[in-house]
């Protein structure tokens, strides 16, 4: 699948890291370094805009390693990018570690998995087909 690209930035477009991998890095887009706080959230630009086909979106999750080395990771995790969203890509991070972390242009901050998903008509009904789990909430599906 072909998907168009503007890049505004000096950085790379996302790439797969190997054969097999389902997500691309993505690449932070700054004029100066971004400090954040312990705790600290904040919006990441990225110079990229993206135009999808109808019934895909654009999933971005975090980065396992700079999650676990870093404390890093996406807050809306996994964030959506709609097919008709035209405006800069931007990765909402947070720090969940005790120490202040940097952000360079051009860091790898995130993930980008292009995804496709059905559109749905919803059904009014007074009753639902009967299962095994039935109206069993979080953990019924046993302990582990």
């Amino acid at each position: 699948m072909v998907v168009k690209v503007i890049n505004k930035s000096s950085n790379p477009l996302p790439s797969y890291e190997s054969l097999l991998s389902a997500g691309m890095d993505i690449r932070a887009f700054l004029d100066t370094p971004i400090i954040l706080d312990p705790l600290e959230r904040t919006l990441v630009k990225t110079g990229l805009y993206i135009e999808l086909k109808k019934n895909y979106e654009a999933q971005v999750r975090p980065r396992s390693g700079l999650a676990l080395k870093k404390g890093i990771t996406v807050l809306n995790s996994p964030g959506t990018i709609d097919a008709d969203y035209r405006g800069e890509i931007g990765i909402i991070l947070i720090n969940l570690s005790s120490e202040k972390f940097q952000i360079k242009s051009g860091d790898r901050i995130a993930q980008l998995v292009i995804s496709k998903h059905e559109i749905i008509d919803w059904k009014l009904s007074e009753s639902l087909q009967d299962s095994k789990r039935g109206k069993k909430g979080f953990g019924s599906t046993g302990t582990n």
